[in-house]
């Protein structure tokens, strides 16, 4: 069994990846921490996954500068191995104030049919009874001033409270919009990785094809020489 000279352990069989199969800027990275890694040494496979991941970062870094506190979150999930996505809304349900739940529900009924239904059956029942019912001593006359002044108290009240709803609301928007470009990027980063392993295992492919054909070739020699010598046995 090979012994890798990174973790000075034997490498499972069929894990064994050699130093010159690995792209330039990998084998850099590697030889950087340890010297004395060759392109004739080996390592194994969870190994080059764990370069592969700090050669992504490497390659963000140089050409970001520096990096965003998204980005960072990131590139620490990329070398967890963590999932990134999460529900915005029950993170943000455990830390509302008495004030927010209290906008969002006040938002929530004042946006209903219910309301609408309600506020129109209340007007309509407080106009019937000031200007038929009790039409000799109405308590609010036409044209109903006190109708009015109760409107226009709801109104200034209601309208500030669905604006905090609203800001609220274009907050999660913003925490959503951050949360869809983190999994993209980490997406994206993960598609590189795969590339990366998909590369490695067409050229370990290649390589086991090439050296089947050459032993087929020196097979094929072989029997080209048998017959032309009948006196020659062929090593098998």
């Amino acid at each position: 069994m090979k012994v890798s000279p990174i973790s000075k352990q034997e490498i499972p069989k069929g894990e064994e990846i050699k130093g010159q199969d690995l792209r330039e800027g990998i084998f850099n990275l590697i030889k950087s921490q340890f010297p004395a890694f060759t392109k004739e040494d080996y390592i194994s496979n969870s190994e080059l996954n764990t370069y592969r991941r700090l050669y992504l970062t490497s390659l963000i870094l140089e050409e970001r500068g520096e990096l965003a506190v998204i980005d960072l979150e990131v590139m620490d999930a990329i070398k967890n191995n963590s999932i990134l996505s999460e529900n915005i809304h029950e993170k943000k349900a455990g830390k509302l104030t008495f004030g927010q739940k209290l906008a969002d529900q006040v938002a929530s009924f004042g946006g209903s049919w219910f309301f609408i239904i309600s506020f129109f059956s209340f007007i309509l029942g407080w106009i019937i009874l000031n200007a038929w019912l009790l039409v000799s001593r109405p308590y609010d006359p036409f044209p109903f001033i006190l109708l009015n002044l109760i409107l226009s108290c709801l109104a200034a009240i209601q309208a500030p409270i669905i604006m905090m709803s609203q800001n609220r609301q274009e907050q999660k928007d913003r925490k959503r919009s951050e949360q869809d470009y983190k999994i993209n990027l980490k997406a994206e980063l993960e598609i590189k990785i795969l590339s990366e392993k998909i590369d490695h295992l067409l050229v370990h492919h290649n390589k086991k094809l090439l050296e089947i054909q050459e032993v087929q070739t020196d097979y094929l020699e072989d029997l080209i020489k048998a017959v032309k010598n009948p006196d020659r046995k062929i090593g098998l």
